[in-house]
């Protein structure tokens, strides 16, 4: 009789990692940090560490090329993993780009995917240092590994946050994941009657953030004028409960986080309405937005308060209080992450 086998999907994606590199022991004195955060962490001087981080975006999973061009993928897919560095309140500065690419893929094709990845690099002011190529049976696929660097003390984990912080996220949430719900709609459009143009007037906003969203370095640079050392911090890719939840565990803390207070943007909110979806609900569970959640001291509330990019969402708890939704009616309900899952 075989052995009993288990299915990666009852682990999901963090366990998996977990149960996979448990065994692994970091072996050189400057490997600060290896698996658990954002990136890496690697001793390089005195007063400064090395990030190192990387993510792969596949095709039929992470983007469709219906809707995906090429260029905006190739920017999408430098921006994500520039937004690991900044979850570490780090500089990016280096990425390698490897790429498994199938014969339906013209030259010209690929011109397109690296015209996107130069514009992020220019934008994000990173360095493209080198790379893979290779074949790939079914698709594209493109991984980026980023390089990037910041003072000692000033790196921020998501282990850091403690009882009477205050949680922090920047921008609006939600607008990626109806954006994609518009794109799907006019996909399903276009296969049932090819002649039919897609109708995307007044959508510019929610499809722009699906389809070329943005690292925020901006707040890195407004946090250091400000003079604020987030003490945890974690971007939001697979929406913002897991993401809570990640950084609450992390921190072995609990929280409370307010309906009221989180950040939607009206179109966000409309086009949530005409999906009969609650906008709250797109926000939370949504994910790809790759904004940032932070803590801070509440000694530090009076620095930004009045930055607009910044909005303070809830207040950590110690960990026996659990982790709360806060409803607009004033009801507490256990935060659960019903956003993206990788398995």
């Amino acid at each position: 009789m075989s052995e009993k086998t288990t299915n990666i999907s009852e682990l999901g994606e963090f366990g998996l990692i977990d149960h996979l590199t448990n065994k692994f022991e970091l072996k050189n004195t400057n490997s600060l940090l290896g698996v658990g955060d954002d990136a890496a962490v690697i001793a390089i001087s005195d007063e400064e560490v090395m990030l190192l981080s990387t993510d792969m975006l596949i095709e039929g999973i992470h983007f469709n090329l219906m809707y995906m061009p090429l260029k905006h993928l190739g920017y999408k897919a430098v921006a994500v993993n520039v937004s690991d560095i900044c979850a570490m309140n780090g500089t990016a500065e280096q990425i390698t780009v490897s790429l498994a690419v199938s014969s339906r893929f013209p030259l010209e094709a690929l011109e397109e995917l690296y015209d996107g990845i130069r514009i992020a690099c220019e934008n994000y002011k990173v360095d493209l240092v080198g790379g893979d190529t290779t074949s790939s049976t079914s698709g594209l696929i493109i991984n980026i590994s980023v390089v990037g660097r910041v003072k000692k003390e000033e790196i921020t984990y998501r282990s850091g946050a403690k009882e009477m912080d205050l949680l922090v996220v920047t921008g609006d949430l939600g607008g990626a994941y109806i954006g994609l719900q518009v794109l799907e709609r006019e996909k399903e459009v276009f296969k049932a009657n090819p002649t039919i143009q897609p109708d995307l007037d007044g959508h510019d906003y929610i499809i722009e953030r699906q389809l070329k969203p943005e690292a925020r370095k901006d707040i890195i640079g407004f946090l250091k004028e400000l003079e604020v050392v987030p003490t945890s911090m974690i971007d939001i890719s697979d929406g913002l409960a897991s993401e809570i939840i990640h950084l609450c565990k992390a921190s072995n803390v609990g929280c409370y986080v307010y309906d009221e207070k989180i950040p939607i943007d009206a179109k966000t909110s409309m086009m949530a309405i005409d999906f009969n979806l609650d906008p709250s609900t797109c926000a939370l569970n949504g994910g790809e937005d790759y904004e940032l959640l932070f803590t801070i001291k509440q000694s530090d509330f009076e620095k930004i308060q009045s930055n607009p990019n910044m909005t303070v969402i809830g207040h950590i708890t110690d960990a026996t209080d659990g982790i709360y939704f806060i409803d607009k009616n004033g009801s507490a309900l256990e935060l659960e992450a019903q956003g993206w899952k990788h398995f």
